[in-house]
């Protein structure tokens, strides 16, 4: 089934009994976003809100909640889309298997975008301050658009199969902002729209955006995927839909016909306002920062529109069903885009972009010692090209050493790189380049450091979860608990507490002192705010670890040295993962809140 609309896919949900209606007036003040959070957690139906406070209109969420159900959305055109995506990586598959791969051209011809006869959106018009007003967390700085499409061409450019269309950012209340006339944008200039906007700096045209929110869920997955070189976001969205995307213009601006609001306006070139704070999905806030404006022009709607939205915070939550899509469709890619790389996994526990799992392939050097070299130049190539090149720290594996080995198993996974791994030759560091703007571990915003450990060859050690019956630890830290065979967390002293380890050398000093035996069996030592947390769950090792740690700032070695610009270490690698006072704050949800949203999903379920 291609939907025309987001209701046509809503009621398909609900004749399947995946939708839950939410009769009862909402507030989009954190209400909504709990409600959201919370049946997610359950992995429960998608959500339509019928009365939400403050506005005319309704609004849906979770439509994306489950694996399951974002692959029945796309049921009908999935395995077609694959198909095309297996033609990129090999046209000459149409030749060996014309049966198979004879209609995917035909695929993609036929989700070319198309000028629409009529646009629905187009039939009324209100206000920023109608539209659904949500806020998800306690320290938001205002409303923002969570599921945006936001929609740009170059200047003088009309060809809408060069337009940019991404998924960025956008702020409709608070801060400084004149409400009903300004919204804020939050982008980077080195992203697509960025692009546009340094050529529209350098030309004397207004720099005119689209944001479209709701329409065909296909679009929505569109502006975030990371598209293949050569196929445009509205050409995908008709594929992954079984639709062409409808575009019309009016007063300059592209229109997505079949969306459920658009709001249009220009860029106002040399200016910035405050945006932010927003809970984002790190598990962090990120703070407020200097970002575009958009000087509102018009806000259109359908007939009876739904406002869709989503709520993101610490992974898992609803968008983590984009990156499992993406990873179905893109895989078949991994070799042709990073040629040697077999496998590459961006976690989502760790909140995507801080940790990147990945294995390559040693295959030039059989005759002599095996260390890790070509896997080196392939770490490289991820991390400087697209979305890959926000990692901040990069594991890469050997894949020859193991051919089961498995990047979405992280137990497993870390548990190959530990037993391999040469502290004197495996890590190495980037300092003093860019991170995730999302990212506060770093040494300022946008700034900080990488690592990639990068290893190969024979089993080198036997993994322990066991300390010596002797074993003691220095003062001010306590409480040692096994995150797995080889990785030790331990309680450190808190910043400011006047122990003396505000300054993390001595703190991994004194560690050293005592940690000795550790390079046999546990080459992984954590200092953590609470060892019991940590330890609890894999999915808190992955996200404490690495989203508060930089690399260049925060990891020490027992006995380390540096030696021809190369850091090593003889002993254990010790991460000094303590929340630090730099750090943004962690999202916390309004607890009232929280309870009274358990209580009313309660009486839906008698």
């Amino acid at each position: 089934m291609s939907y025309k609309n987001l209701e046509q896919c809503l009621l398909d949900l609900e004749q399947n009994g995946q939708l839950l209606r939410i009769e009862q007036e909402a507030d989009p003040h954190l209400e909504m976003a709990e409600i959201q959070r919370q049946v997610y957690a359950e992995q429960g139906p998608a959500l339509l809100f019928e009365k939400v406070k403050g506005s005319p209109f309704r609004a849906a969420s979770n439509i994306y909640g489950t694996f399951e159900r974002t692959a029945f959305i796309f049921r009908h055109s999935l395995k077609k889309l694959k198909k095309v995506i297996q033609l990129k990586k090999d046209p000459s598959q149409i030749l060996k298997s014309p049966g198979q791969f004879l209609g995917a051209p035909i695929t993609a011809l036929k989700a070319l975008p198309m000028r629409a006869i009529s646009a629905p959106v187009l039939k009324n018009t209100t206000r920023i301050d109608q539209l659904p007003q949500i806020v998800s967390w306690p320290m938001d700085g205002g409303a923002f658009v969570t599921l945006p499409q936001v929609m740009t061409l170059p200047p003088g450019d009309r060809n809408m199969m060069h337009s940019n269309l991404g998924m960025y950012r956008i702020q409709l209340s608070g801060n400084d902002y004149e409400i009903n006339k300004e919204v804020g944008l939050h982008y980077q200039l080195h992203r697509g729209i960025g692009i546009h906007h340094t050529m529209y700096n350098e030309s004397d045209e207004p720099f005119r955006v689209s944001i479209f929110v709701g329409g065909p869920p296909s679009h929505a997955f569109a502006a975030i995927m990371p598209m293949p070189e050569g196929l445009s976001e509205l050409t995908f969205a008709g594929m992954l839909g079984g639709r062409r995307f409808r575009y019309c213009w009016k007063n300059g601006y592209p229109i997505s016909a079949e969306a459920d609001f658009v709001i249009t306006g220009t860029v106002r070139k040399n200016e910035k306002k405050p945006e932010g704070p927003f809970g984002d999905h790190l598990g962090y806030y990120s703070l407020k920062h200097d970002f575009p404006v958009l000087e509102v022009e018009n806000v259109y709607h359908r007939n009876n529109p739904i406002w869709h939205f989503t709520v993101v915070g610490r992974p898992p939550q609803e968008d983590t069903s984009f990156g499992w899509l993406i990873h179905e469709l893109v895989e078949p890619l991994t070799e042709q885009e990073f040629p040697g790389i077999r496998e590459i996994h961006a976690v989502d526990e760790a909140g995507v972009h801080p940790l990147l799992l990945a294995i390559g392939s040693e295959r030039y050097m059989p005759f002599r010692e095996k260390k890790p070299e070509e896997i080196l130049t392939q770490a490289n190539h991820l991390l400087g090209k697209g979305q890959t090149s926000l990692a901040k720290f990069l594991f890469i594996a050997d894949g020859n050493d193991h051919p089961e080995l498995d990047t979405h198993d992280g137990p497993a996974f870390f548990k190959h790189i530990l037993e391999r791994i040469d502290l004197r030759r495996d890590l190495h560091f980037h300092t003093r380049t860019t991170i995730d703007t999302l990212d506060y571990s770093g040494s300022g915003w946008n700034e900080g450091s990488k690592l990639v450990v990068a290893c190969c060859g024979a089993k080198k050690r036997e993994l322990k979860a066991e300390l010596p019956a002797d074993f003691q630890l220095p003062p001010n830290f306590s409480d040692p608990q096994f995150v797995m065979p080889g990785i030790l967390a331990i309680k450190g002293p808190g910043f400011n507490d006047d122990s003396g380890y505000d300054d993390p050398p001595a703190l991994a000093r004194e560690l050293s002192r005592f940690t000795d035996h550790f390079e046999a069996h546990i080459p992984m030592v954590l200092v953590v705010n609470d060892p019991r947390f940590t330890s609890n769950r894999f999915a808190n090792f992955l996200w404490e670890v690495f989203t508060r740690t930089n690399p260049s700032h925060d990891i020490y070695g027992i006995k380390e040295w540096v030696e021809h610009k190369h850091w090593s270490c003889a002993g254990a690698v010790i991460f000094d993962a303590r929340t630090k006072p730099h750090h943004a704050p962690e999202l916390i949800e309004d607890r009232e809140i929280a309870s009274k949203v358990k209580g009313l999903l309660d009486d839906l379920r008698k």
